[in-house]
């Protein structure tokens, strides 16, 4: 692979690949919340505000808001440009990295990914208010896998192919520990109050990752805290979890130049997911613990800009 390509088309790639991953788990999160809030007996003290909280954009928030409503919470997370995480920004960038990939993504991906962008923001009072937003929300996750379905199955699997996988694997990785740091905060703030909805947020859990049903054909007993931070914890079998992210980025660094690096920070992460035990207590320390593997994942990003995407700059 030439300089070039470790560069410029590999860090477009690798973004394109982490915006797409990014507005999918948005419209996730926030169709399965508003069910999640439908389903929670009265008297839990739980807003929309706990989405900001989850993607750490709180500042971005408060900055443009007063009131923490349903309304601007949903129009801050799909619709706002201020918000370097929302639904309709990731979307955007991706279809501008998309287009300044074209010559090494499928003839189709630029299309697909501009007819997403442009169906997504035509539409996005849809998704602001309630009455459509479930199926303006299904219509964008059903976008993303259909770009996913056409990375699988109509690229060659060279390195662009691989910088996608980091991209995609990582973005995963990274929401499904904020998912599980969401649900610990909801069973707390549930305490409180001595009301048991541990099955109710766990099965929302679930659902935010689309992994109900590949759960219940695991684990085959009841839907409990524990049993839920194992599966989307260490999990090997289902696309979703943390683990099978961290074997996907270990298969794609593997096939990558200048990559010994990354592969040991990787391994760290893997290794310290496969020991951990703390799943009979998953309050205020397993909390902790999903906030050092965020960290942990922000670092092996870095150490992908560092080791290929900075290539380039460092020789101008």
């Amino acid at each position: 692979m030439t300089q070039i390509m470790l560069s410029r088309v590999a860090e477009r790639v690798y973004w394109m690949a982490r915006y797409l991953e990014r507005a999918e788990n948005t419209a996730r999160m926030v169709g399965v919340y508003a069910n999640l809030l439908l389903d929670m007996p009265r008297g839990i003290d739980l807003s929309w505000y706990s989405l900001v909280d989850i993607n750490d954009t709180g500042e971005a928030f408060n900055e443009r808001y007063k009131n923490r409503d349903e309304r601007n919470v949903v129009k801050f997370m799909l619709a706002d440009d201020t918000n370097g995480n929302s639904m309709l920004t990731s979307l955007k960038m991706a279809r501008e990295n998309a287009r300044t990939s074209r010559d090494v993504v499928p003839q189709d991906t630029w299309e697909i990914v501009n007819e997403l962008h442009l169906f997504a923001a035509e539409n996005i009072q849809r998704g602001i208010n309630r009455g459509q937003r479930h199926h303006y929300l299904y219509e964008i996750v059903k976008g993303c896998h259909q770009i996913s379905g056409l990375f699988a199955n109509s690229m060659n699997k060279d390195s662009a192919s691989e910088f996608i996988r980091l991209g995609r694997t990582l973005e995963r990785a990274d929401m499904a520990t904020r998912i599980l740091d969401a649900g610990a905060a909801v069973i707390l703030a549930a305490e409180e109050s001595s009301t048991n909805i541990s099955q109710i947020v766990w099965g929302n859990v679930l659902r935010s990752l689309d992994a109900y049903q590949p759960f219940l054909r695991d684990e085959r007993g009841p839907v409990t805290g524990p049993a839920v931070a194992r599966f989307l914890l260490a999990n090997e079998l289902y696309p979703r979890t943390v683990l099978f992210s961290l074997n996907r980025l270990g298969k794609a660094l593997a096939r990558l130049p200048h990559s010994s690096e990354p592969r040991q920070i990787a391994t760290v992460i893997k290794d310290r997911v496969i020991a951990f035990d703390g799943y009979q207590d998953l309050g205020t320390s397993f909390r902790g613990y999903m906030n050092e593997l965020q960290l942990q994942l922000a670092s092996l990003h870095d150490c992908f800009a560092d080791t290929w995407f900075a290539l380039e700059r460092n020789d101008d």
